[in-house]
């Protein structure tokens, strides 16, 4: 990994620059577009390849085992978070830290490639074996990225941008998965060898824009980290745990964002009651993916807006909404209400992922403006770690959706989701600040 060498300086976003205003506003919008355009590359790049849609329906449709396909979402989520916290104790060690995102996205490009090569040449239980492998790589590396991305992103682009930035390239990187979708609806899918080799092209562009993104990504201008805020202690990996005793507001955030995990686990529970109650075809997968799209071009640039204004009320409003909508589907499974199937699983997957966005919006927000250039790192590390660990325990949802339906795993995560919006009124507003 190419890392530069450690050098003083100062930071951007959070210390006065010493260039003219001018200047200054030239290098934030240099800064803004070749972080726009990288984020709008991998964003595309997770919808192209997504594990709860086109990873999942590519395995099953080539006899990959079912074991194979329930790992999907474990491990895409929890690999990418749990490492952070050491992630983080080694990347505050540098100044200069894009070469972290660069070098992550990378080699997720790389492991999404070789997606592609397997399902052109592989089937069954080896095709789903080696997607995993890839997989955990592909998480792996994602960890690096996530936790340099905020870092960065905190000292070269000001607050009051940070939620605009992300929910532009949400919504931009929507449109583009909303052609995809379309694509999708319109192939037939009775010979499995164009549907291989469509997969194969997926994985391919999906590939070729995360190689892109770090392309864009080497040109943003951080100035390097100050030598006062460089952290070379290497026992202090685990130190940033004694925060979530100290620190009342990162502890209320921690805990919040665990109850508003909700949004992410109810998904899958969502697709297996839509495979139920539609026909569960091919052309079903086309729908799904315009409904996420949708979603994310209609909704991530709202959330970012409001989310520089207050992200605390982001995630008290999502958090209200994934309540009502858990509540909804499991209101019309067990009433069987005489509304279409199909209809009905678009709109409600199309509401769960604008949900999903303003969670993600909100929280990232939410985070990077919390935190400082000495302590945003570790903020990061330290919640997504967390997390992580607690996503593990998450997936023991799926026996609630085994004894008694996947209708009351719907329920259960939404009465979560109405738990996070109610703590998340205990957050302080860090916007008015």
């Amino acid at each position: 990994m190419c890392i530069a060498a450690k050098q003083p300086g100062d930071t951007m976003a959070d210390t006065q620059p010493t260039a003219s205003s001018d200047q200054n506003d030239e290098k934030v919008a240099h800064n803004y577009r070749a972080q726009l355009i990288s984020l709008v590359a991998t964003k595309t790049g997770d919808r192209l390849a997504s594990p709860k849609l086109i990873l999942a329906w590519m395995l099953t449709s080539f006899g990959a085992p079912p074991l194979t396909v329930s790992l999907l979402v474990p491990i895409r989520e929890s690999l990418a978070l749990l490492p952070q916290i050491f992630i983080a104790a080694k990347l505050n060690r540098y100044a200069i830290r894009k070469w972290f995102w660069v070098t992550g996205s990378v080699i997720q490009g790389l492991s999404v490639g070789g997606f592609g090569v397997a399902v052109a040449l592989l089937r069954g239980p080896i095709l789903g074996w080696t997607v995993i492998a890839l997989l955990t790589s592909f998480s792996l590396a994602r960890g690096l990225c996530s936790v340099s991305s905020k870092d960065v992103m905190g000292r070269t682009i000001p607050q009051g941008q940070r939620g605009s930035l992300t929910g532009t390239a949400a919504s931009i990187a929507g449109g583009a998965t909303i052609v995809v979708g379309t694509i999708l609806l319109l192939i037939r899918s009775g010979d499995t060898r164009p549907d291989q080799f469509i997969f194969a092209v997926l994985m391919a562009v999906a590939a070729g824009l995360w190689l892109a993104a770090a392309a864009f990504f080497a040109r943003v201008q951080e100035a390097p980290v100050s030598a006062n805020n460089i952290n070379t202690d290497t026992k202090s990996k685990l130190g940033g745990l004694t925060l979530l005793w100290t620190d009342r507001n990162l502890r209320d955030f921690v805990i919040t964002r665990t109850f508003l995990i909700s949004t992410a686990l109810m998904a899958p529970f969502l697709i297996m009651l839509a495979n139920r109650y539609t026909d569960g075809s091919f052309k079903s997968l086309g729908i799904l993916v315009i409904a996420q799209g949708l979603a994310a071009l209609l909704s991530a640039t709202f959330w970012g807006r409001l989310a520089d204004r207050s992200s605390k009320l982001v995630l008290m409003i999502t958090g209200v909404m994934a309540a009502l909508l858990g509540a909804l589907v499991f209101g019309y499974v067990r009433n069987d209400l005489p509304f279409d199937a199909t209809v009905f699983f678009a709109l409600v997957y199309f509401m769960l992922a604008t949900i999903h966005a303003g969670v993600r919006v909100g929280r990232k927000t939410y985070l990077v403006d919390m935190a400082t250039t000495q302590n945003r790192a570790t903020y990061v590390a330290l919640s997504n770690t967390i997390i992580g660990i607690l996503l593990l325990a998450g997936s023991s949802v799926g026996l609630i959706a085994e004894k008694f339906g996947s209708e009351y795993a719907v329920l259960s995560l939404a009465l979560c989701a109405g738990l996070g919006a109610l703590y998340a009124r205990r957050l302080e507003n860090v916007q008015s600040q």
